[in-house]
C-alpha cells in the first residue's frame, strides 16, 4: 500500500491504518510486557480460577466487538513511536515471535497466574487471551476508527 494510503484518514477522529497498527504494536508490547513481567513471576494462584471462571469468553467477545464504539485509553493511543511501517512491523514481529515461543515452550500453567487488568479492574491471567483478542480486532477495526 501506499503512504498515503497507509496515512489515510477518512476523518480527523479517525485513525488511519497507520494509527491503527500502532495501537495494535503498543497494546500487545504492553500486554506481552505485563504477562511476562507480573503476572507469570508470581507466585501460581490456582485458588483464584473460579473468580475468573468465564471471564476469558467474555474477553475474547467483548474485545473484538464492535457493535459498541470504545476508545483506547491514552498510554495506548497511537503518537508516531515508530518513525518508519518497517521499524513498526519489525517490532510487532519481533514481539509476536516472542510470544508464539513462549506459549509453546512454557511448561507453566498459565491459567493459575493472576493479576488485576489494568483498565477493567477484573483479574486477568497469563493465558494470552487478551492478546489473543485483541490481536484478532484489528482488522475490523481499521474502518470504524
Amino acid at each position: 500500500m501506499s503512504e498515503k494510503q497507509w496515512n489515510f484518514k477518512a476523518t480527523p477522529d479517525r485513525w488511519s491504518i497507520a494509527e491503527t497498527a500502532e495501537h495494535i504494536a503498543v497494546t500487545e508490547d504492553m500486554i506481552w510486557d505485563r504477562v511476562t513481567g507480573k503476572i507469570m513471576p508470581s507466585a501460581a494462584a490456582p485458588e483464584k480460577r473460579a473468580e475468573v471462571r468465564g471471564k476469558e469468553e467474555m474477553i475474547l467477545k467483548v474485545i473484538p466487538d464492535r457493535s459498541r464504539k470504545a476508545t483506547a485509553p491514552e498510554q495506548l493511543n497511537p503518537t508516531g513511536k515508530w518513525p518508519t511501517r518497517a521499524e513498526l512491523v519489525k517490532n510487532f514481529v519481533a514481539t509476536r515471535e516472542r510470544e508464539i515461543a513462549y506459549l509453546q515452550e512454557t511448561k507453566e500453567d498459565l491459567r493459575s497466574h493472576f493479576d488485576e487488568h489494568p483498565f477493567l479492574k477484573r483479574w486477568m491471567h497469563g493465558s494470552g487471551c487478551s492478546l489473543m483478542a485483541h490481536m484478532g480486532n484489528g482488522t475490523p477495526r481499521r474502518s470504524s476508527r
